[in-house]
């Protein structure tokens, strides 16, 4: 399905495909919450990506997302903020209502080690 916008310039038509994007984009951008590794076949490819799906009802999008979370940082805290931010990104972007945004937390991830002052000053 695809969600619809009616302006008073006309209809644009949005696909759910765009909107999964934005979704997974969102949730990159959001501190301390991340993607899940990808594997096939028990081996493991590269890139991490949260995954998400999204139902588009007219105006209304509701997401189901499935990512991880850094350990040590607050689930709780850290879902709200990406709750709060795919539903600005998502509504900022396409016009379109975010009715609900479902987390679940599959992973805690180790985050990266802090790099050393030598290293900071090479970089």
């Amino acid at each position: 399905m695809t969600g619809v916008l009616y302006t008073e310039r006309g209809r644009t038509k949005i696909a759910e495909r765009a909107i999964t994007r934005i979704v997974v984009r969102a949730v990159g951008e959001t501190e301390s919450a991340g993607g899940l590794g990808r594997s096939l076949l028990g081996m493991s490819v590269g890139g991490r990506a949260a995954r998400a799906d999204v139902d588009v009802d007219g105006t209304l999008v509701t997401a189901r997302v499935r990512l991880s979370v850094a350990y040590p940082y607050p689930v709780r805290e850290v879902t709200h903020r990406v709750r709060r931010h795919v539903r600005e990104r998502v509504e900022n972007l396409t016009g379109l209502t975010v009715r609900q945004v479902d987390i679940d937390v599959a992973e805690l991830a180790r985050s990266a080690p802090a790099a050393s002052a030598a290293e900071r000053r090479v970089s």
